[in-house]
């Protein structure tokens, strides 16, 4: 809060320099100012929640403007059969470790079952040597039991959890078919990722899975506007509607036509005796 403070009044020192009157910018502190200003649908054209996952939807549910935003960060990769070893297990450790309270962290890892026996070991201890506490199917348990590594069973609840913390879970998959089902089920359509070297397997996740931002070979913690290249991040948003995903400033510009003539009519366009059109009935 003081942080914000300190933001606002530089800023407000700064319009008060110019034409704007410094009231444009304004703190809210409270949750009763935050509330009121929920219910300002005759003012406000957007609102851009950026905070806790309780927050934004305490924003989503309680307003008639227009947001943008995401109100949780479940993202996965998804560890082909065909994947390199030591390059999927160096983007599951970034994806997971390199900041894990962001919402573009992986909170969950799927492995085809053909490279778990292979995979699963050497990026468990890869991830032990970061403090991250593993949680896992009944398949993951077994085979890192095996290894004499610790990962405790998962629990229904795990798949669908943003844990925002070094607390990943790890699922056994046949297929690819099964690693996008599970996606599509408990994915929040925020940033998905696959690691292989088949490029028809990379193919088909990049076409089938529904995510503002799905990756091959790559970590998720690139879904960022800087990242982007779209300059300040100014918001994210998983809705399928545009802007989606990381947006910068470009991504909130609205068009407004402006339309001049000369006396010009809709009924004459085409030309001097307008444009014809054609009705018939389409057969059943």
């Amino acid at each position: 809060m003081r942080s914000c403070r300190a933001l606002v009044t530089a800023i407000q020192q700064g319009l008060a320099q110019t034409a704007l009157d410094p009231a444009v910018v304004q703190l809210l502190t409270t949750r009763e100012e935050t509330r009121a200003m929920l219910h300002l649908d005759q003012y406000i054209d957007l609102i851009i929640p950026r905070g806790s996952n309780s927050f934004v939807r305490y924003v989503q549910d309680n307003t008639r403007i227009p947001v943008l935003g995401h109100a949780e960060g479940i993202c996965h990769l998804y560890v082909d059969a065909a994947a390199d070893v030591a390059k999927a297990v160096a983007i599951a450790v970034d994806a997971k470790t390199q900041y894990p309270a962001a919402c573009n962290a992986i909170e969950t890892l799927l492995v085809h079952s053909d490279i778990a026996p292979t995979f699963l070991p050497a990026v468990a201890r890869a991830l032990e040597t970061q403090s991250v506490q593993l949680r896992g199917d009944e398949t993951t348990v077994a085979l890192l039991s095996g290894h004499g590594i610790a990962c405790k069973l998962a629990t229904e609840a795990d798949w669908s959890t943003e844990y925002s913390d070094l607390i990943l879970s790890i699922r056994v998959v046949p297929s690819l078919e099964a690693a996008i089902t599970h996606i599509q089920t408990y994915g929040s359509r925020h940033t998905e990722a696959i690691a292989t070297e088949d490029p028809r397997a990379a193919e088909t996740f990049l076409a089938q899975v529904d995510a503002a931002g799905v990756f091959h070979n790559c970590s998720t913690r690139f879904a960022d506007g800087f990242r982007y290249g779209l300059g300040a991040e100014v918001g994210i948003s998983t809705q399928k509607m545009p802007p989606r995903g990381p947006v910068g400033l470009e991504g909130l510009v609205t068009y407004k036509y402006q339309v001049v003539g000369d006396g010009h009519l809709a009924v004459t366009y085409g030309g001097s005796h307008g444009k014809p059109f054609s009705h018939r009935e389409l057969s059943g």
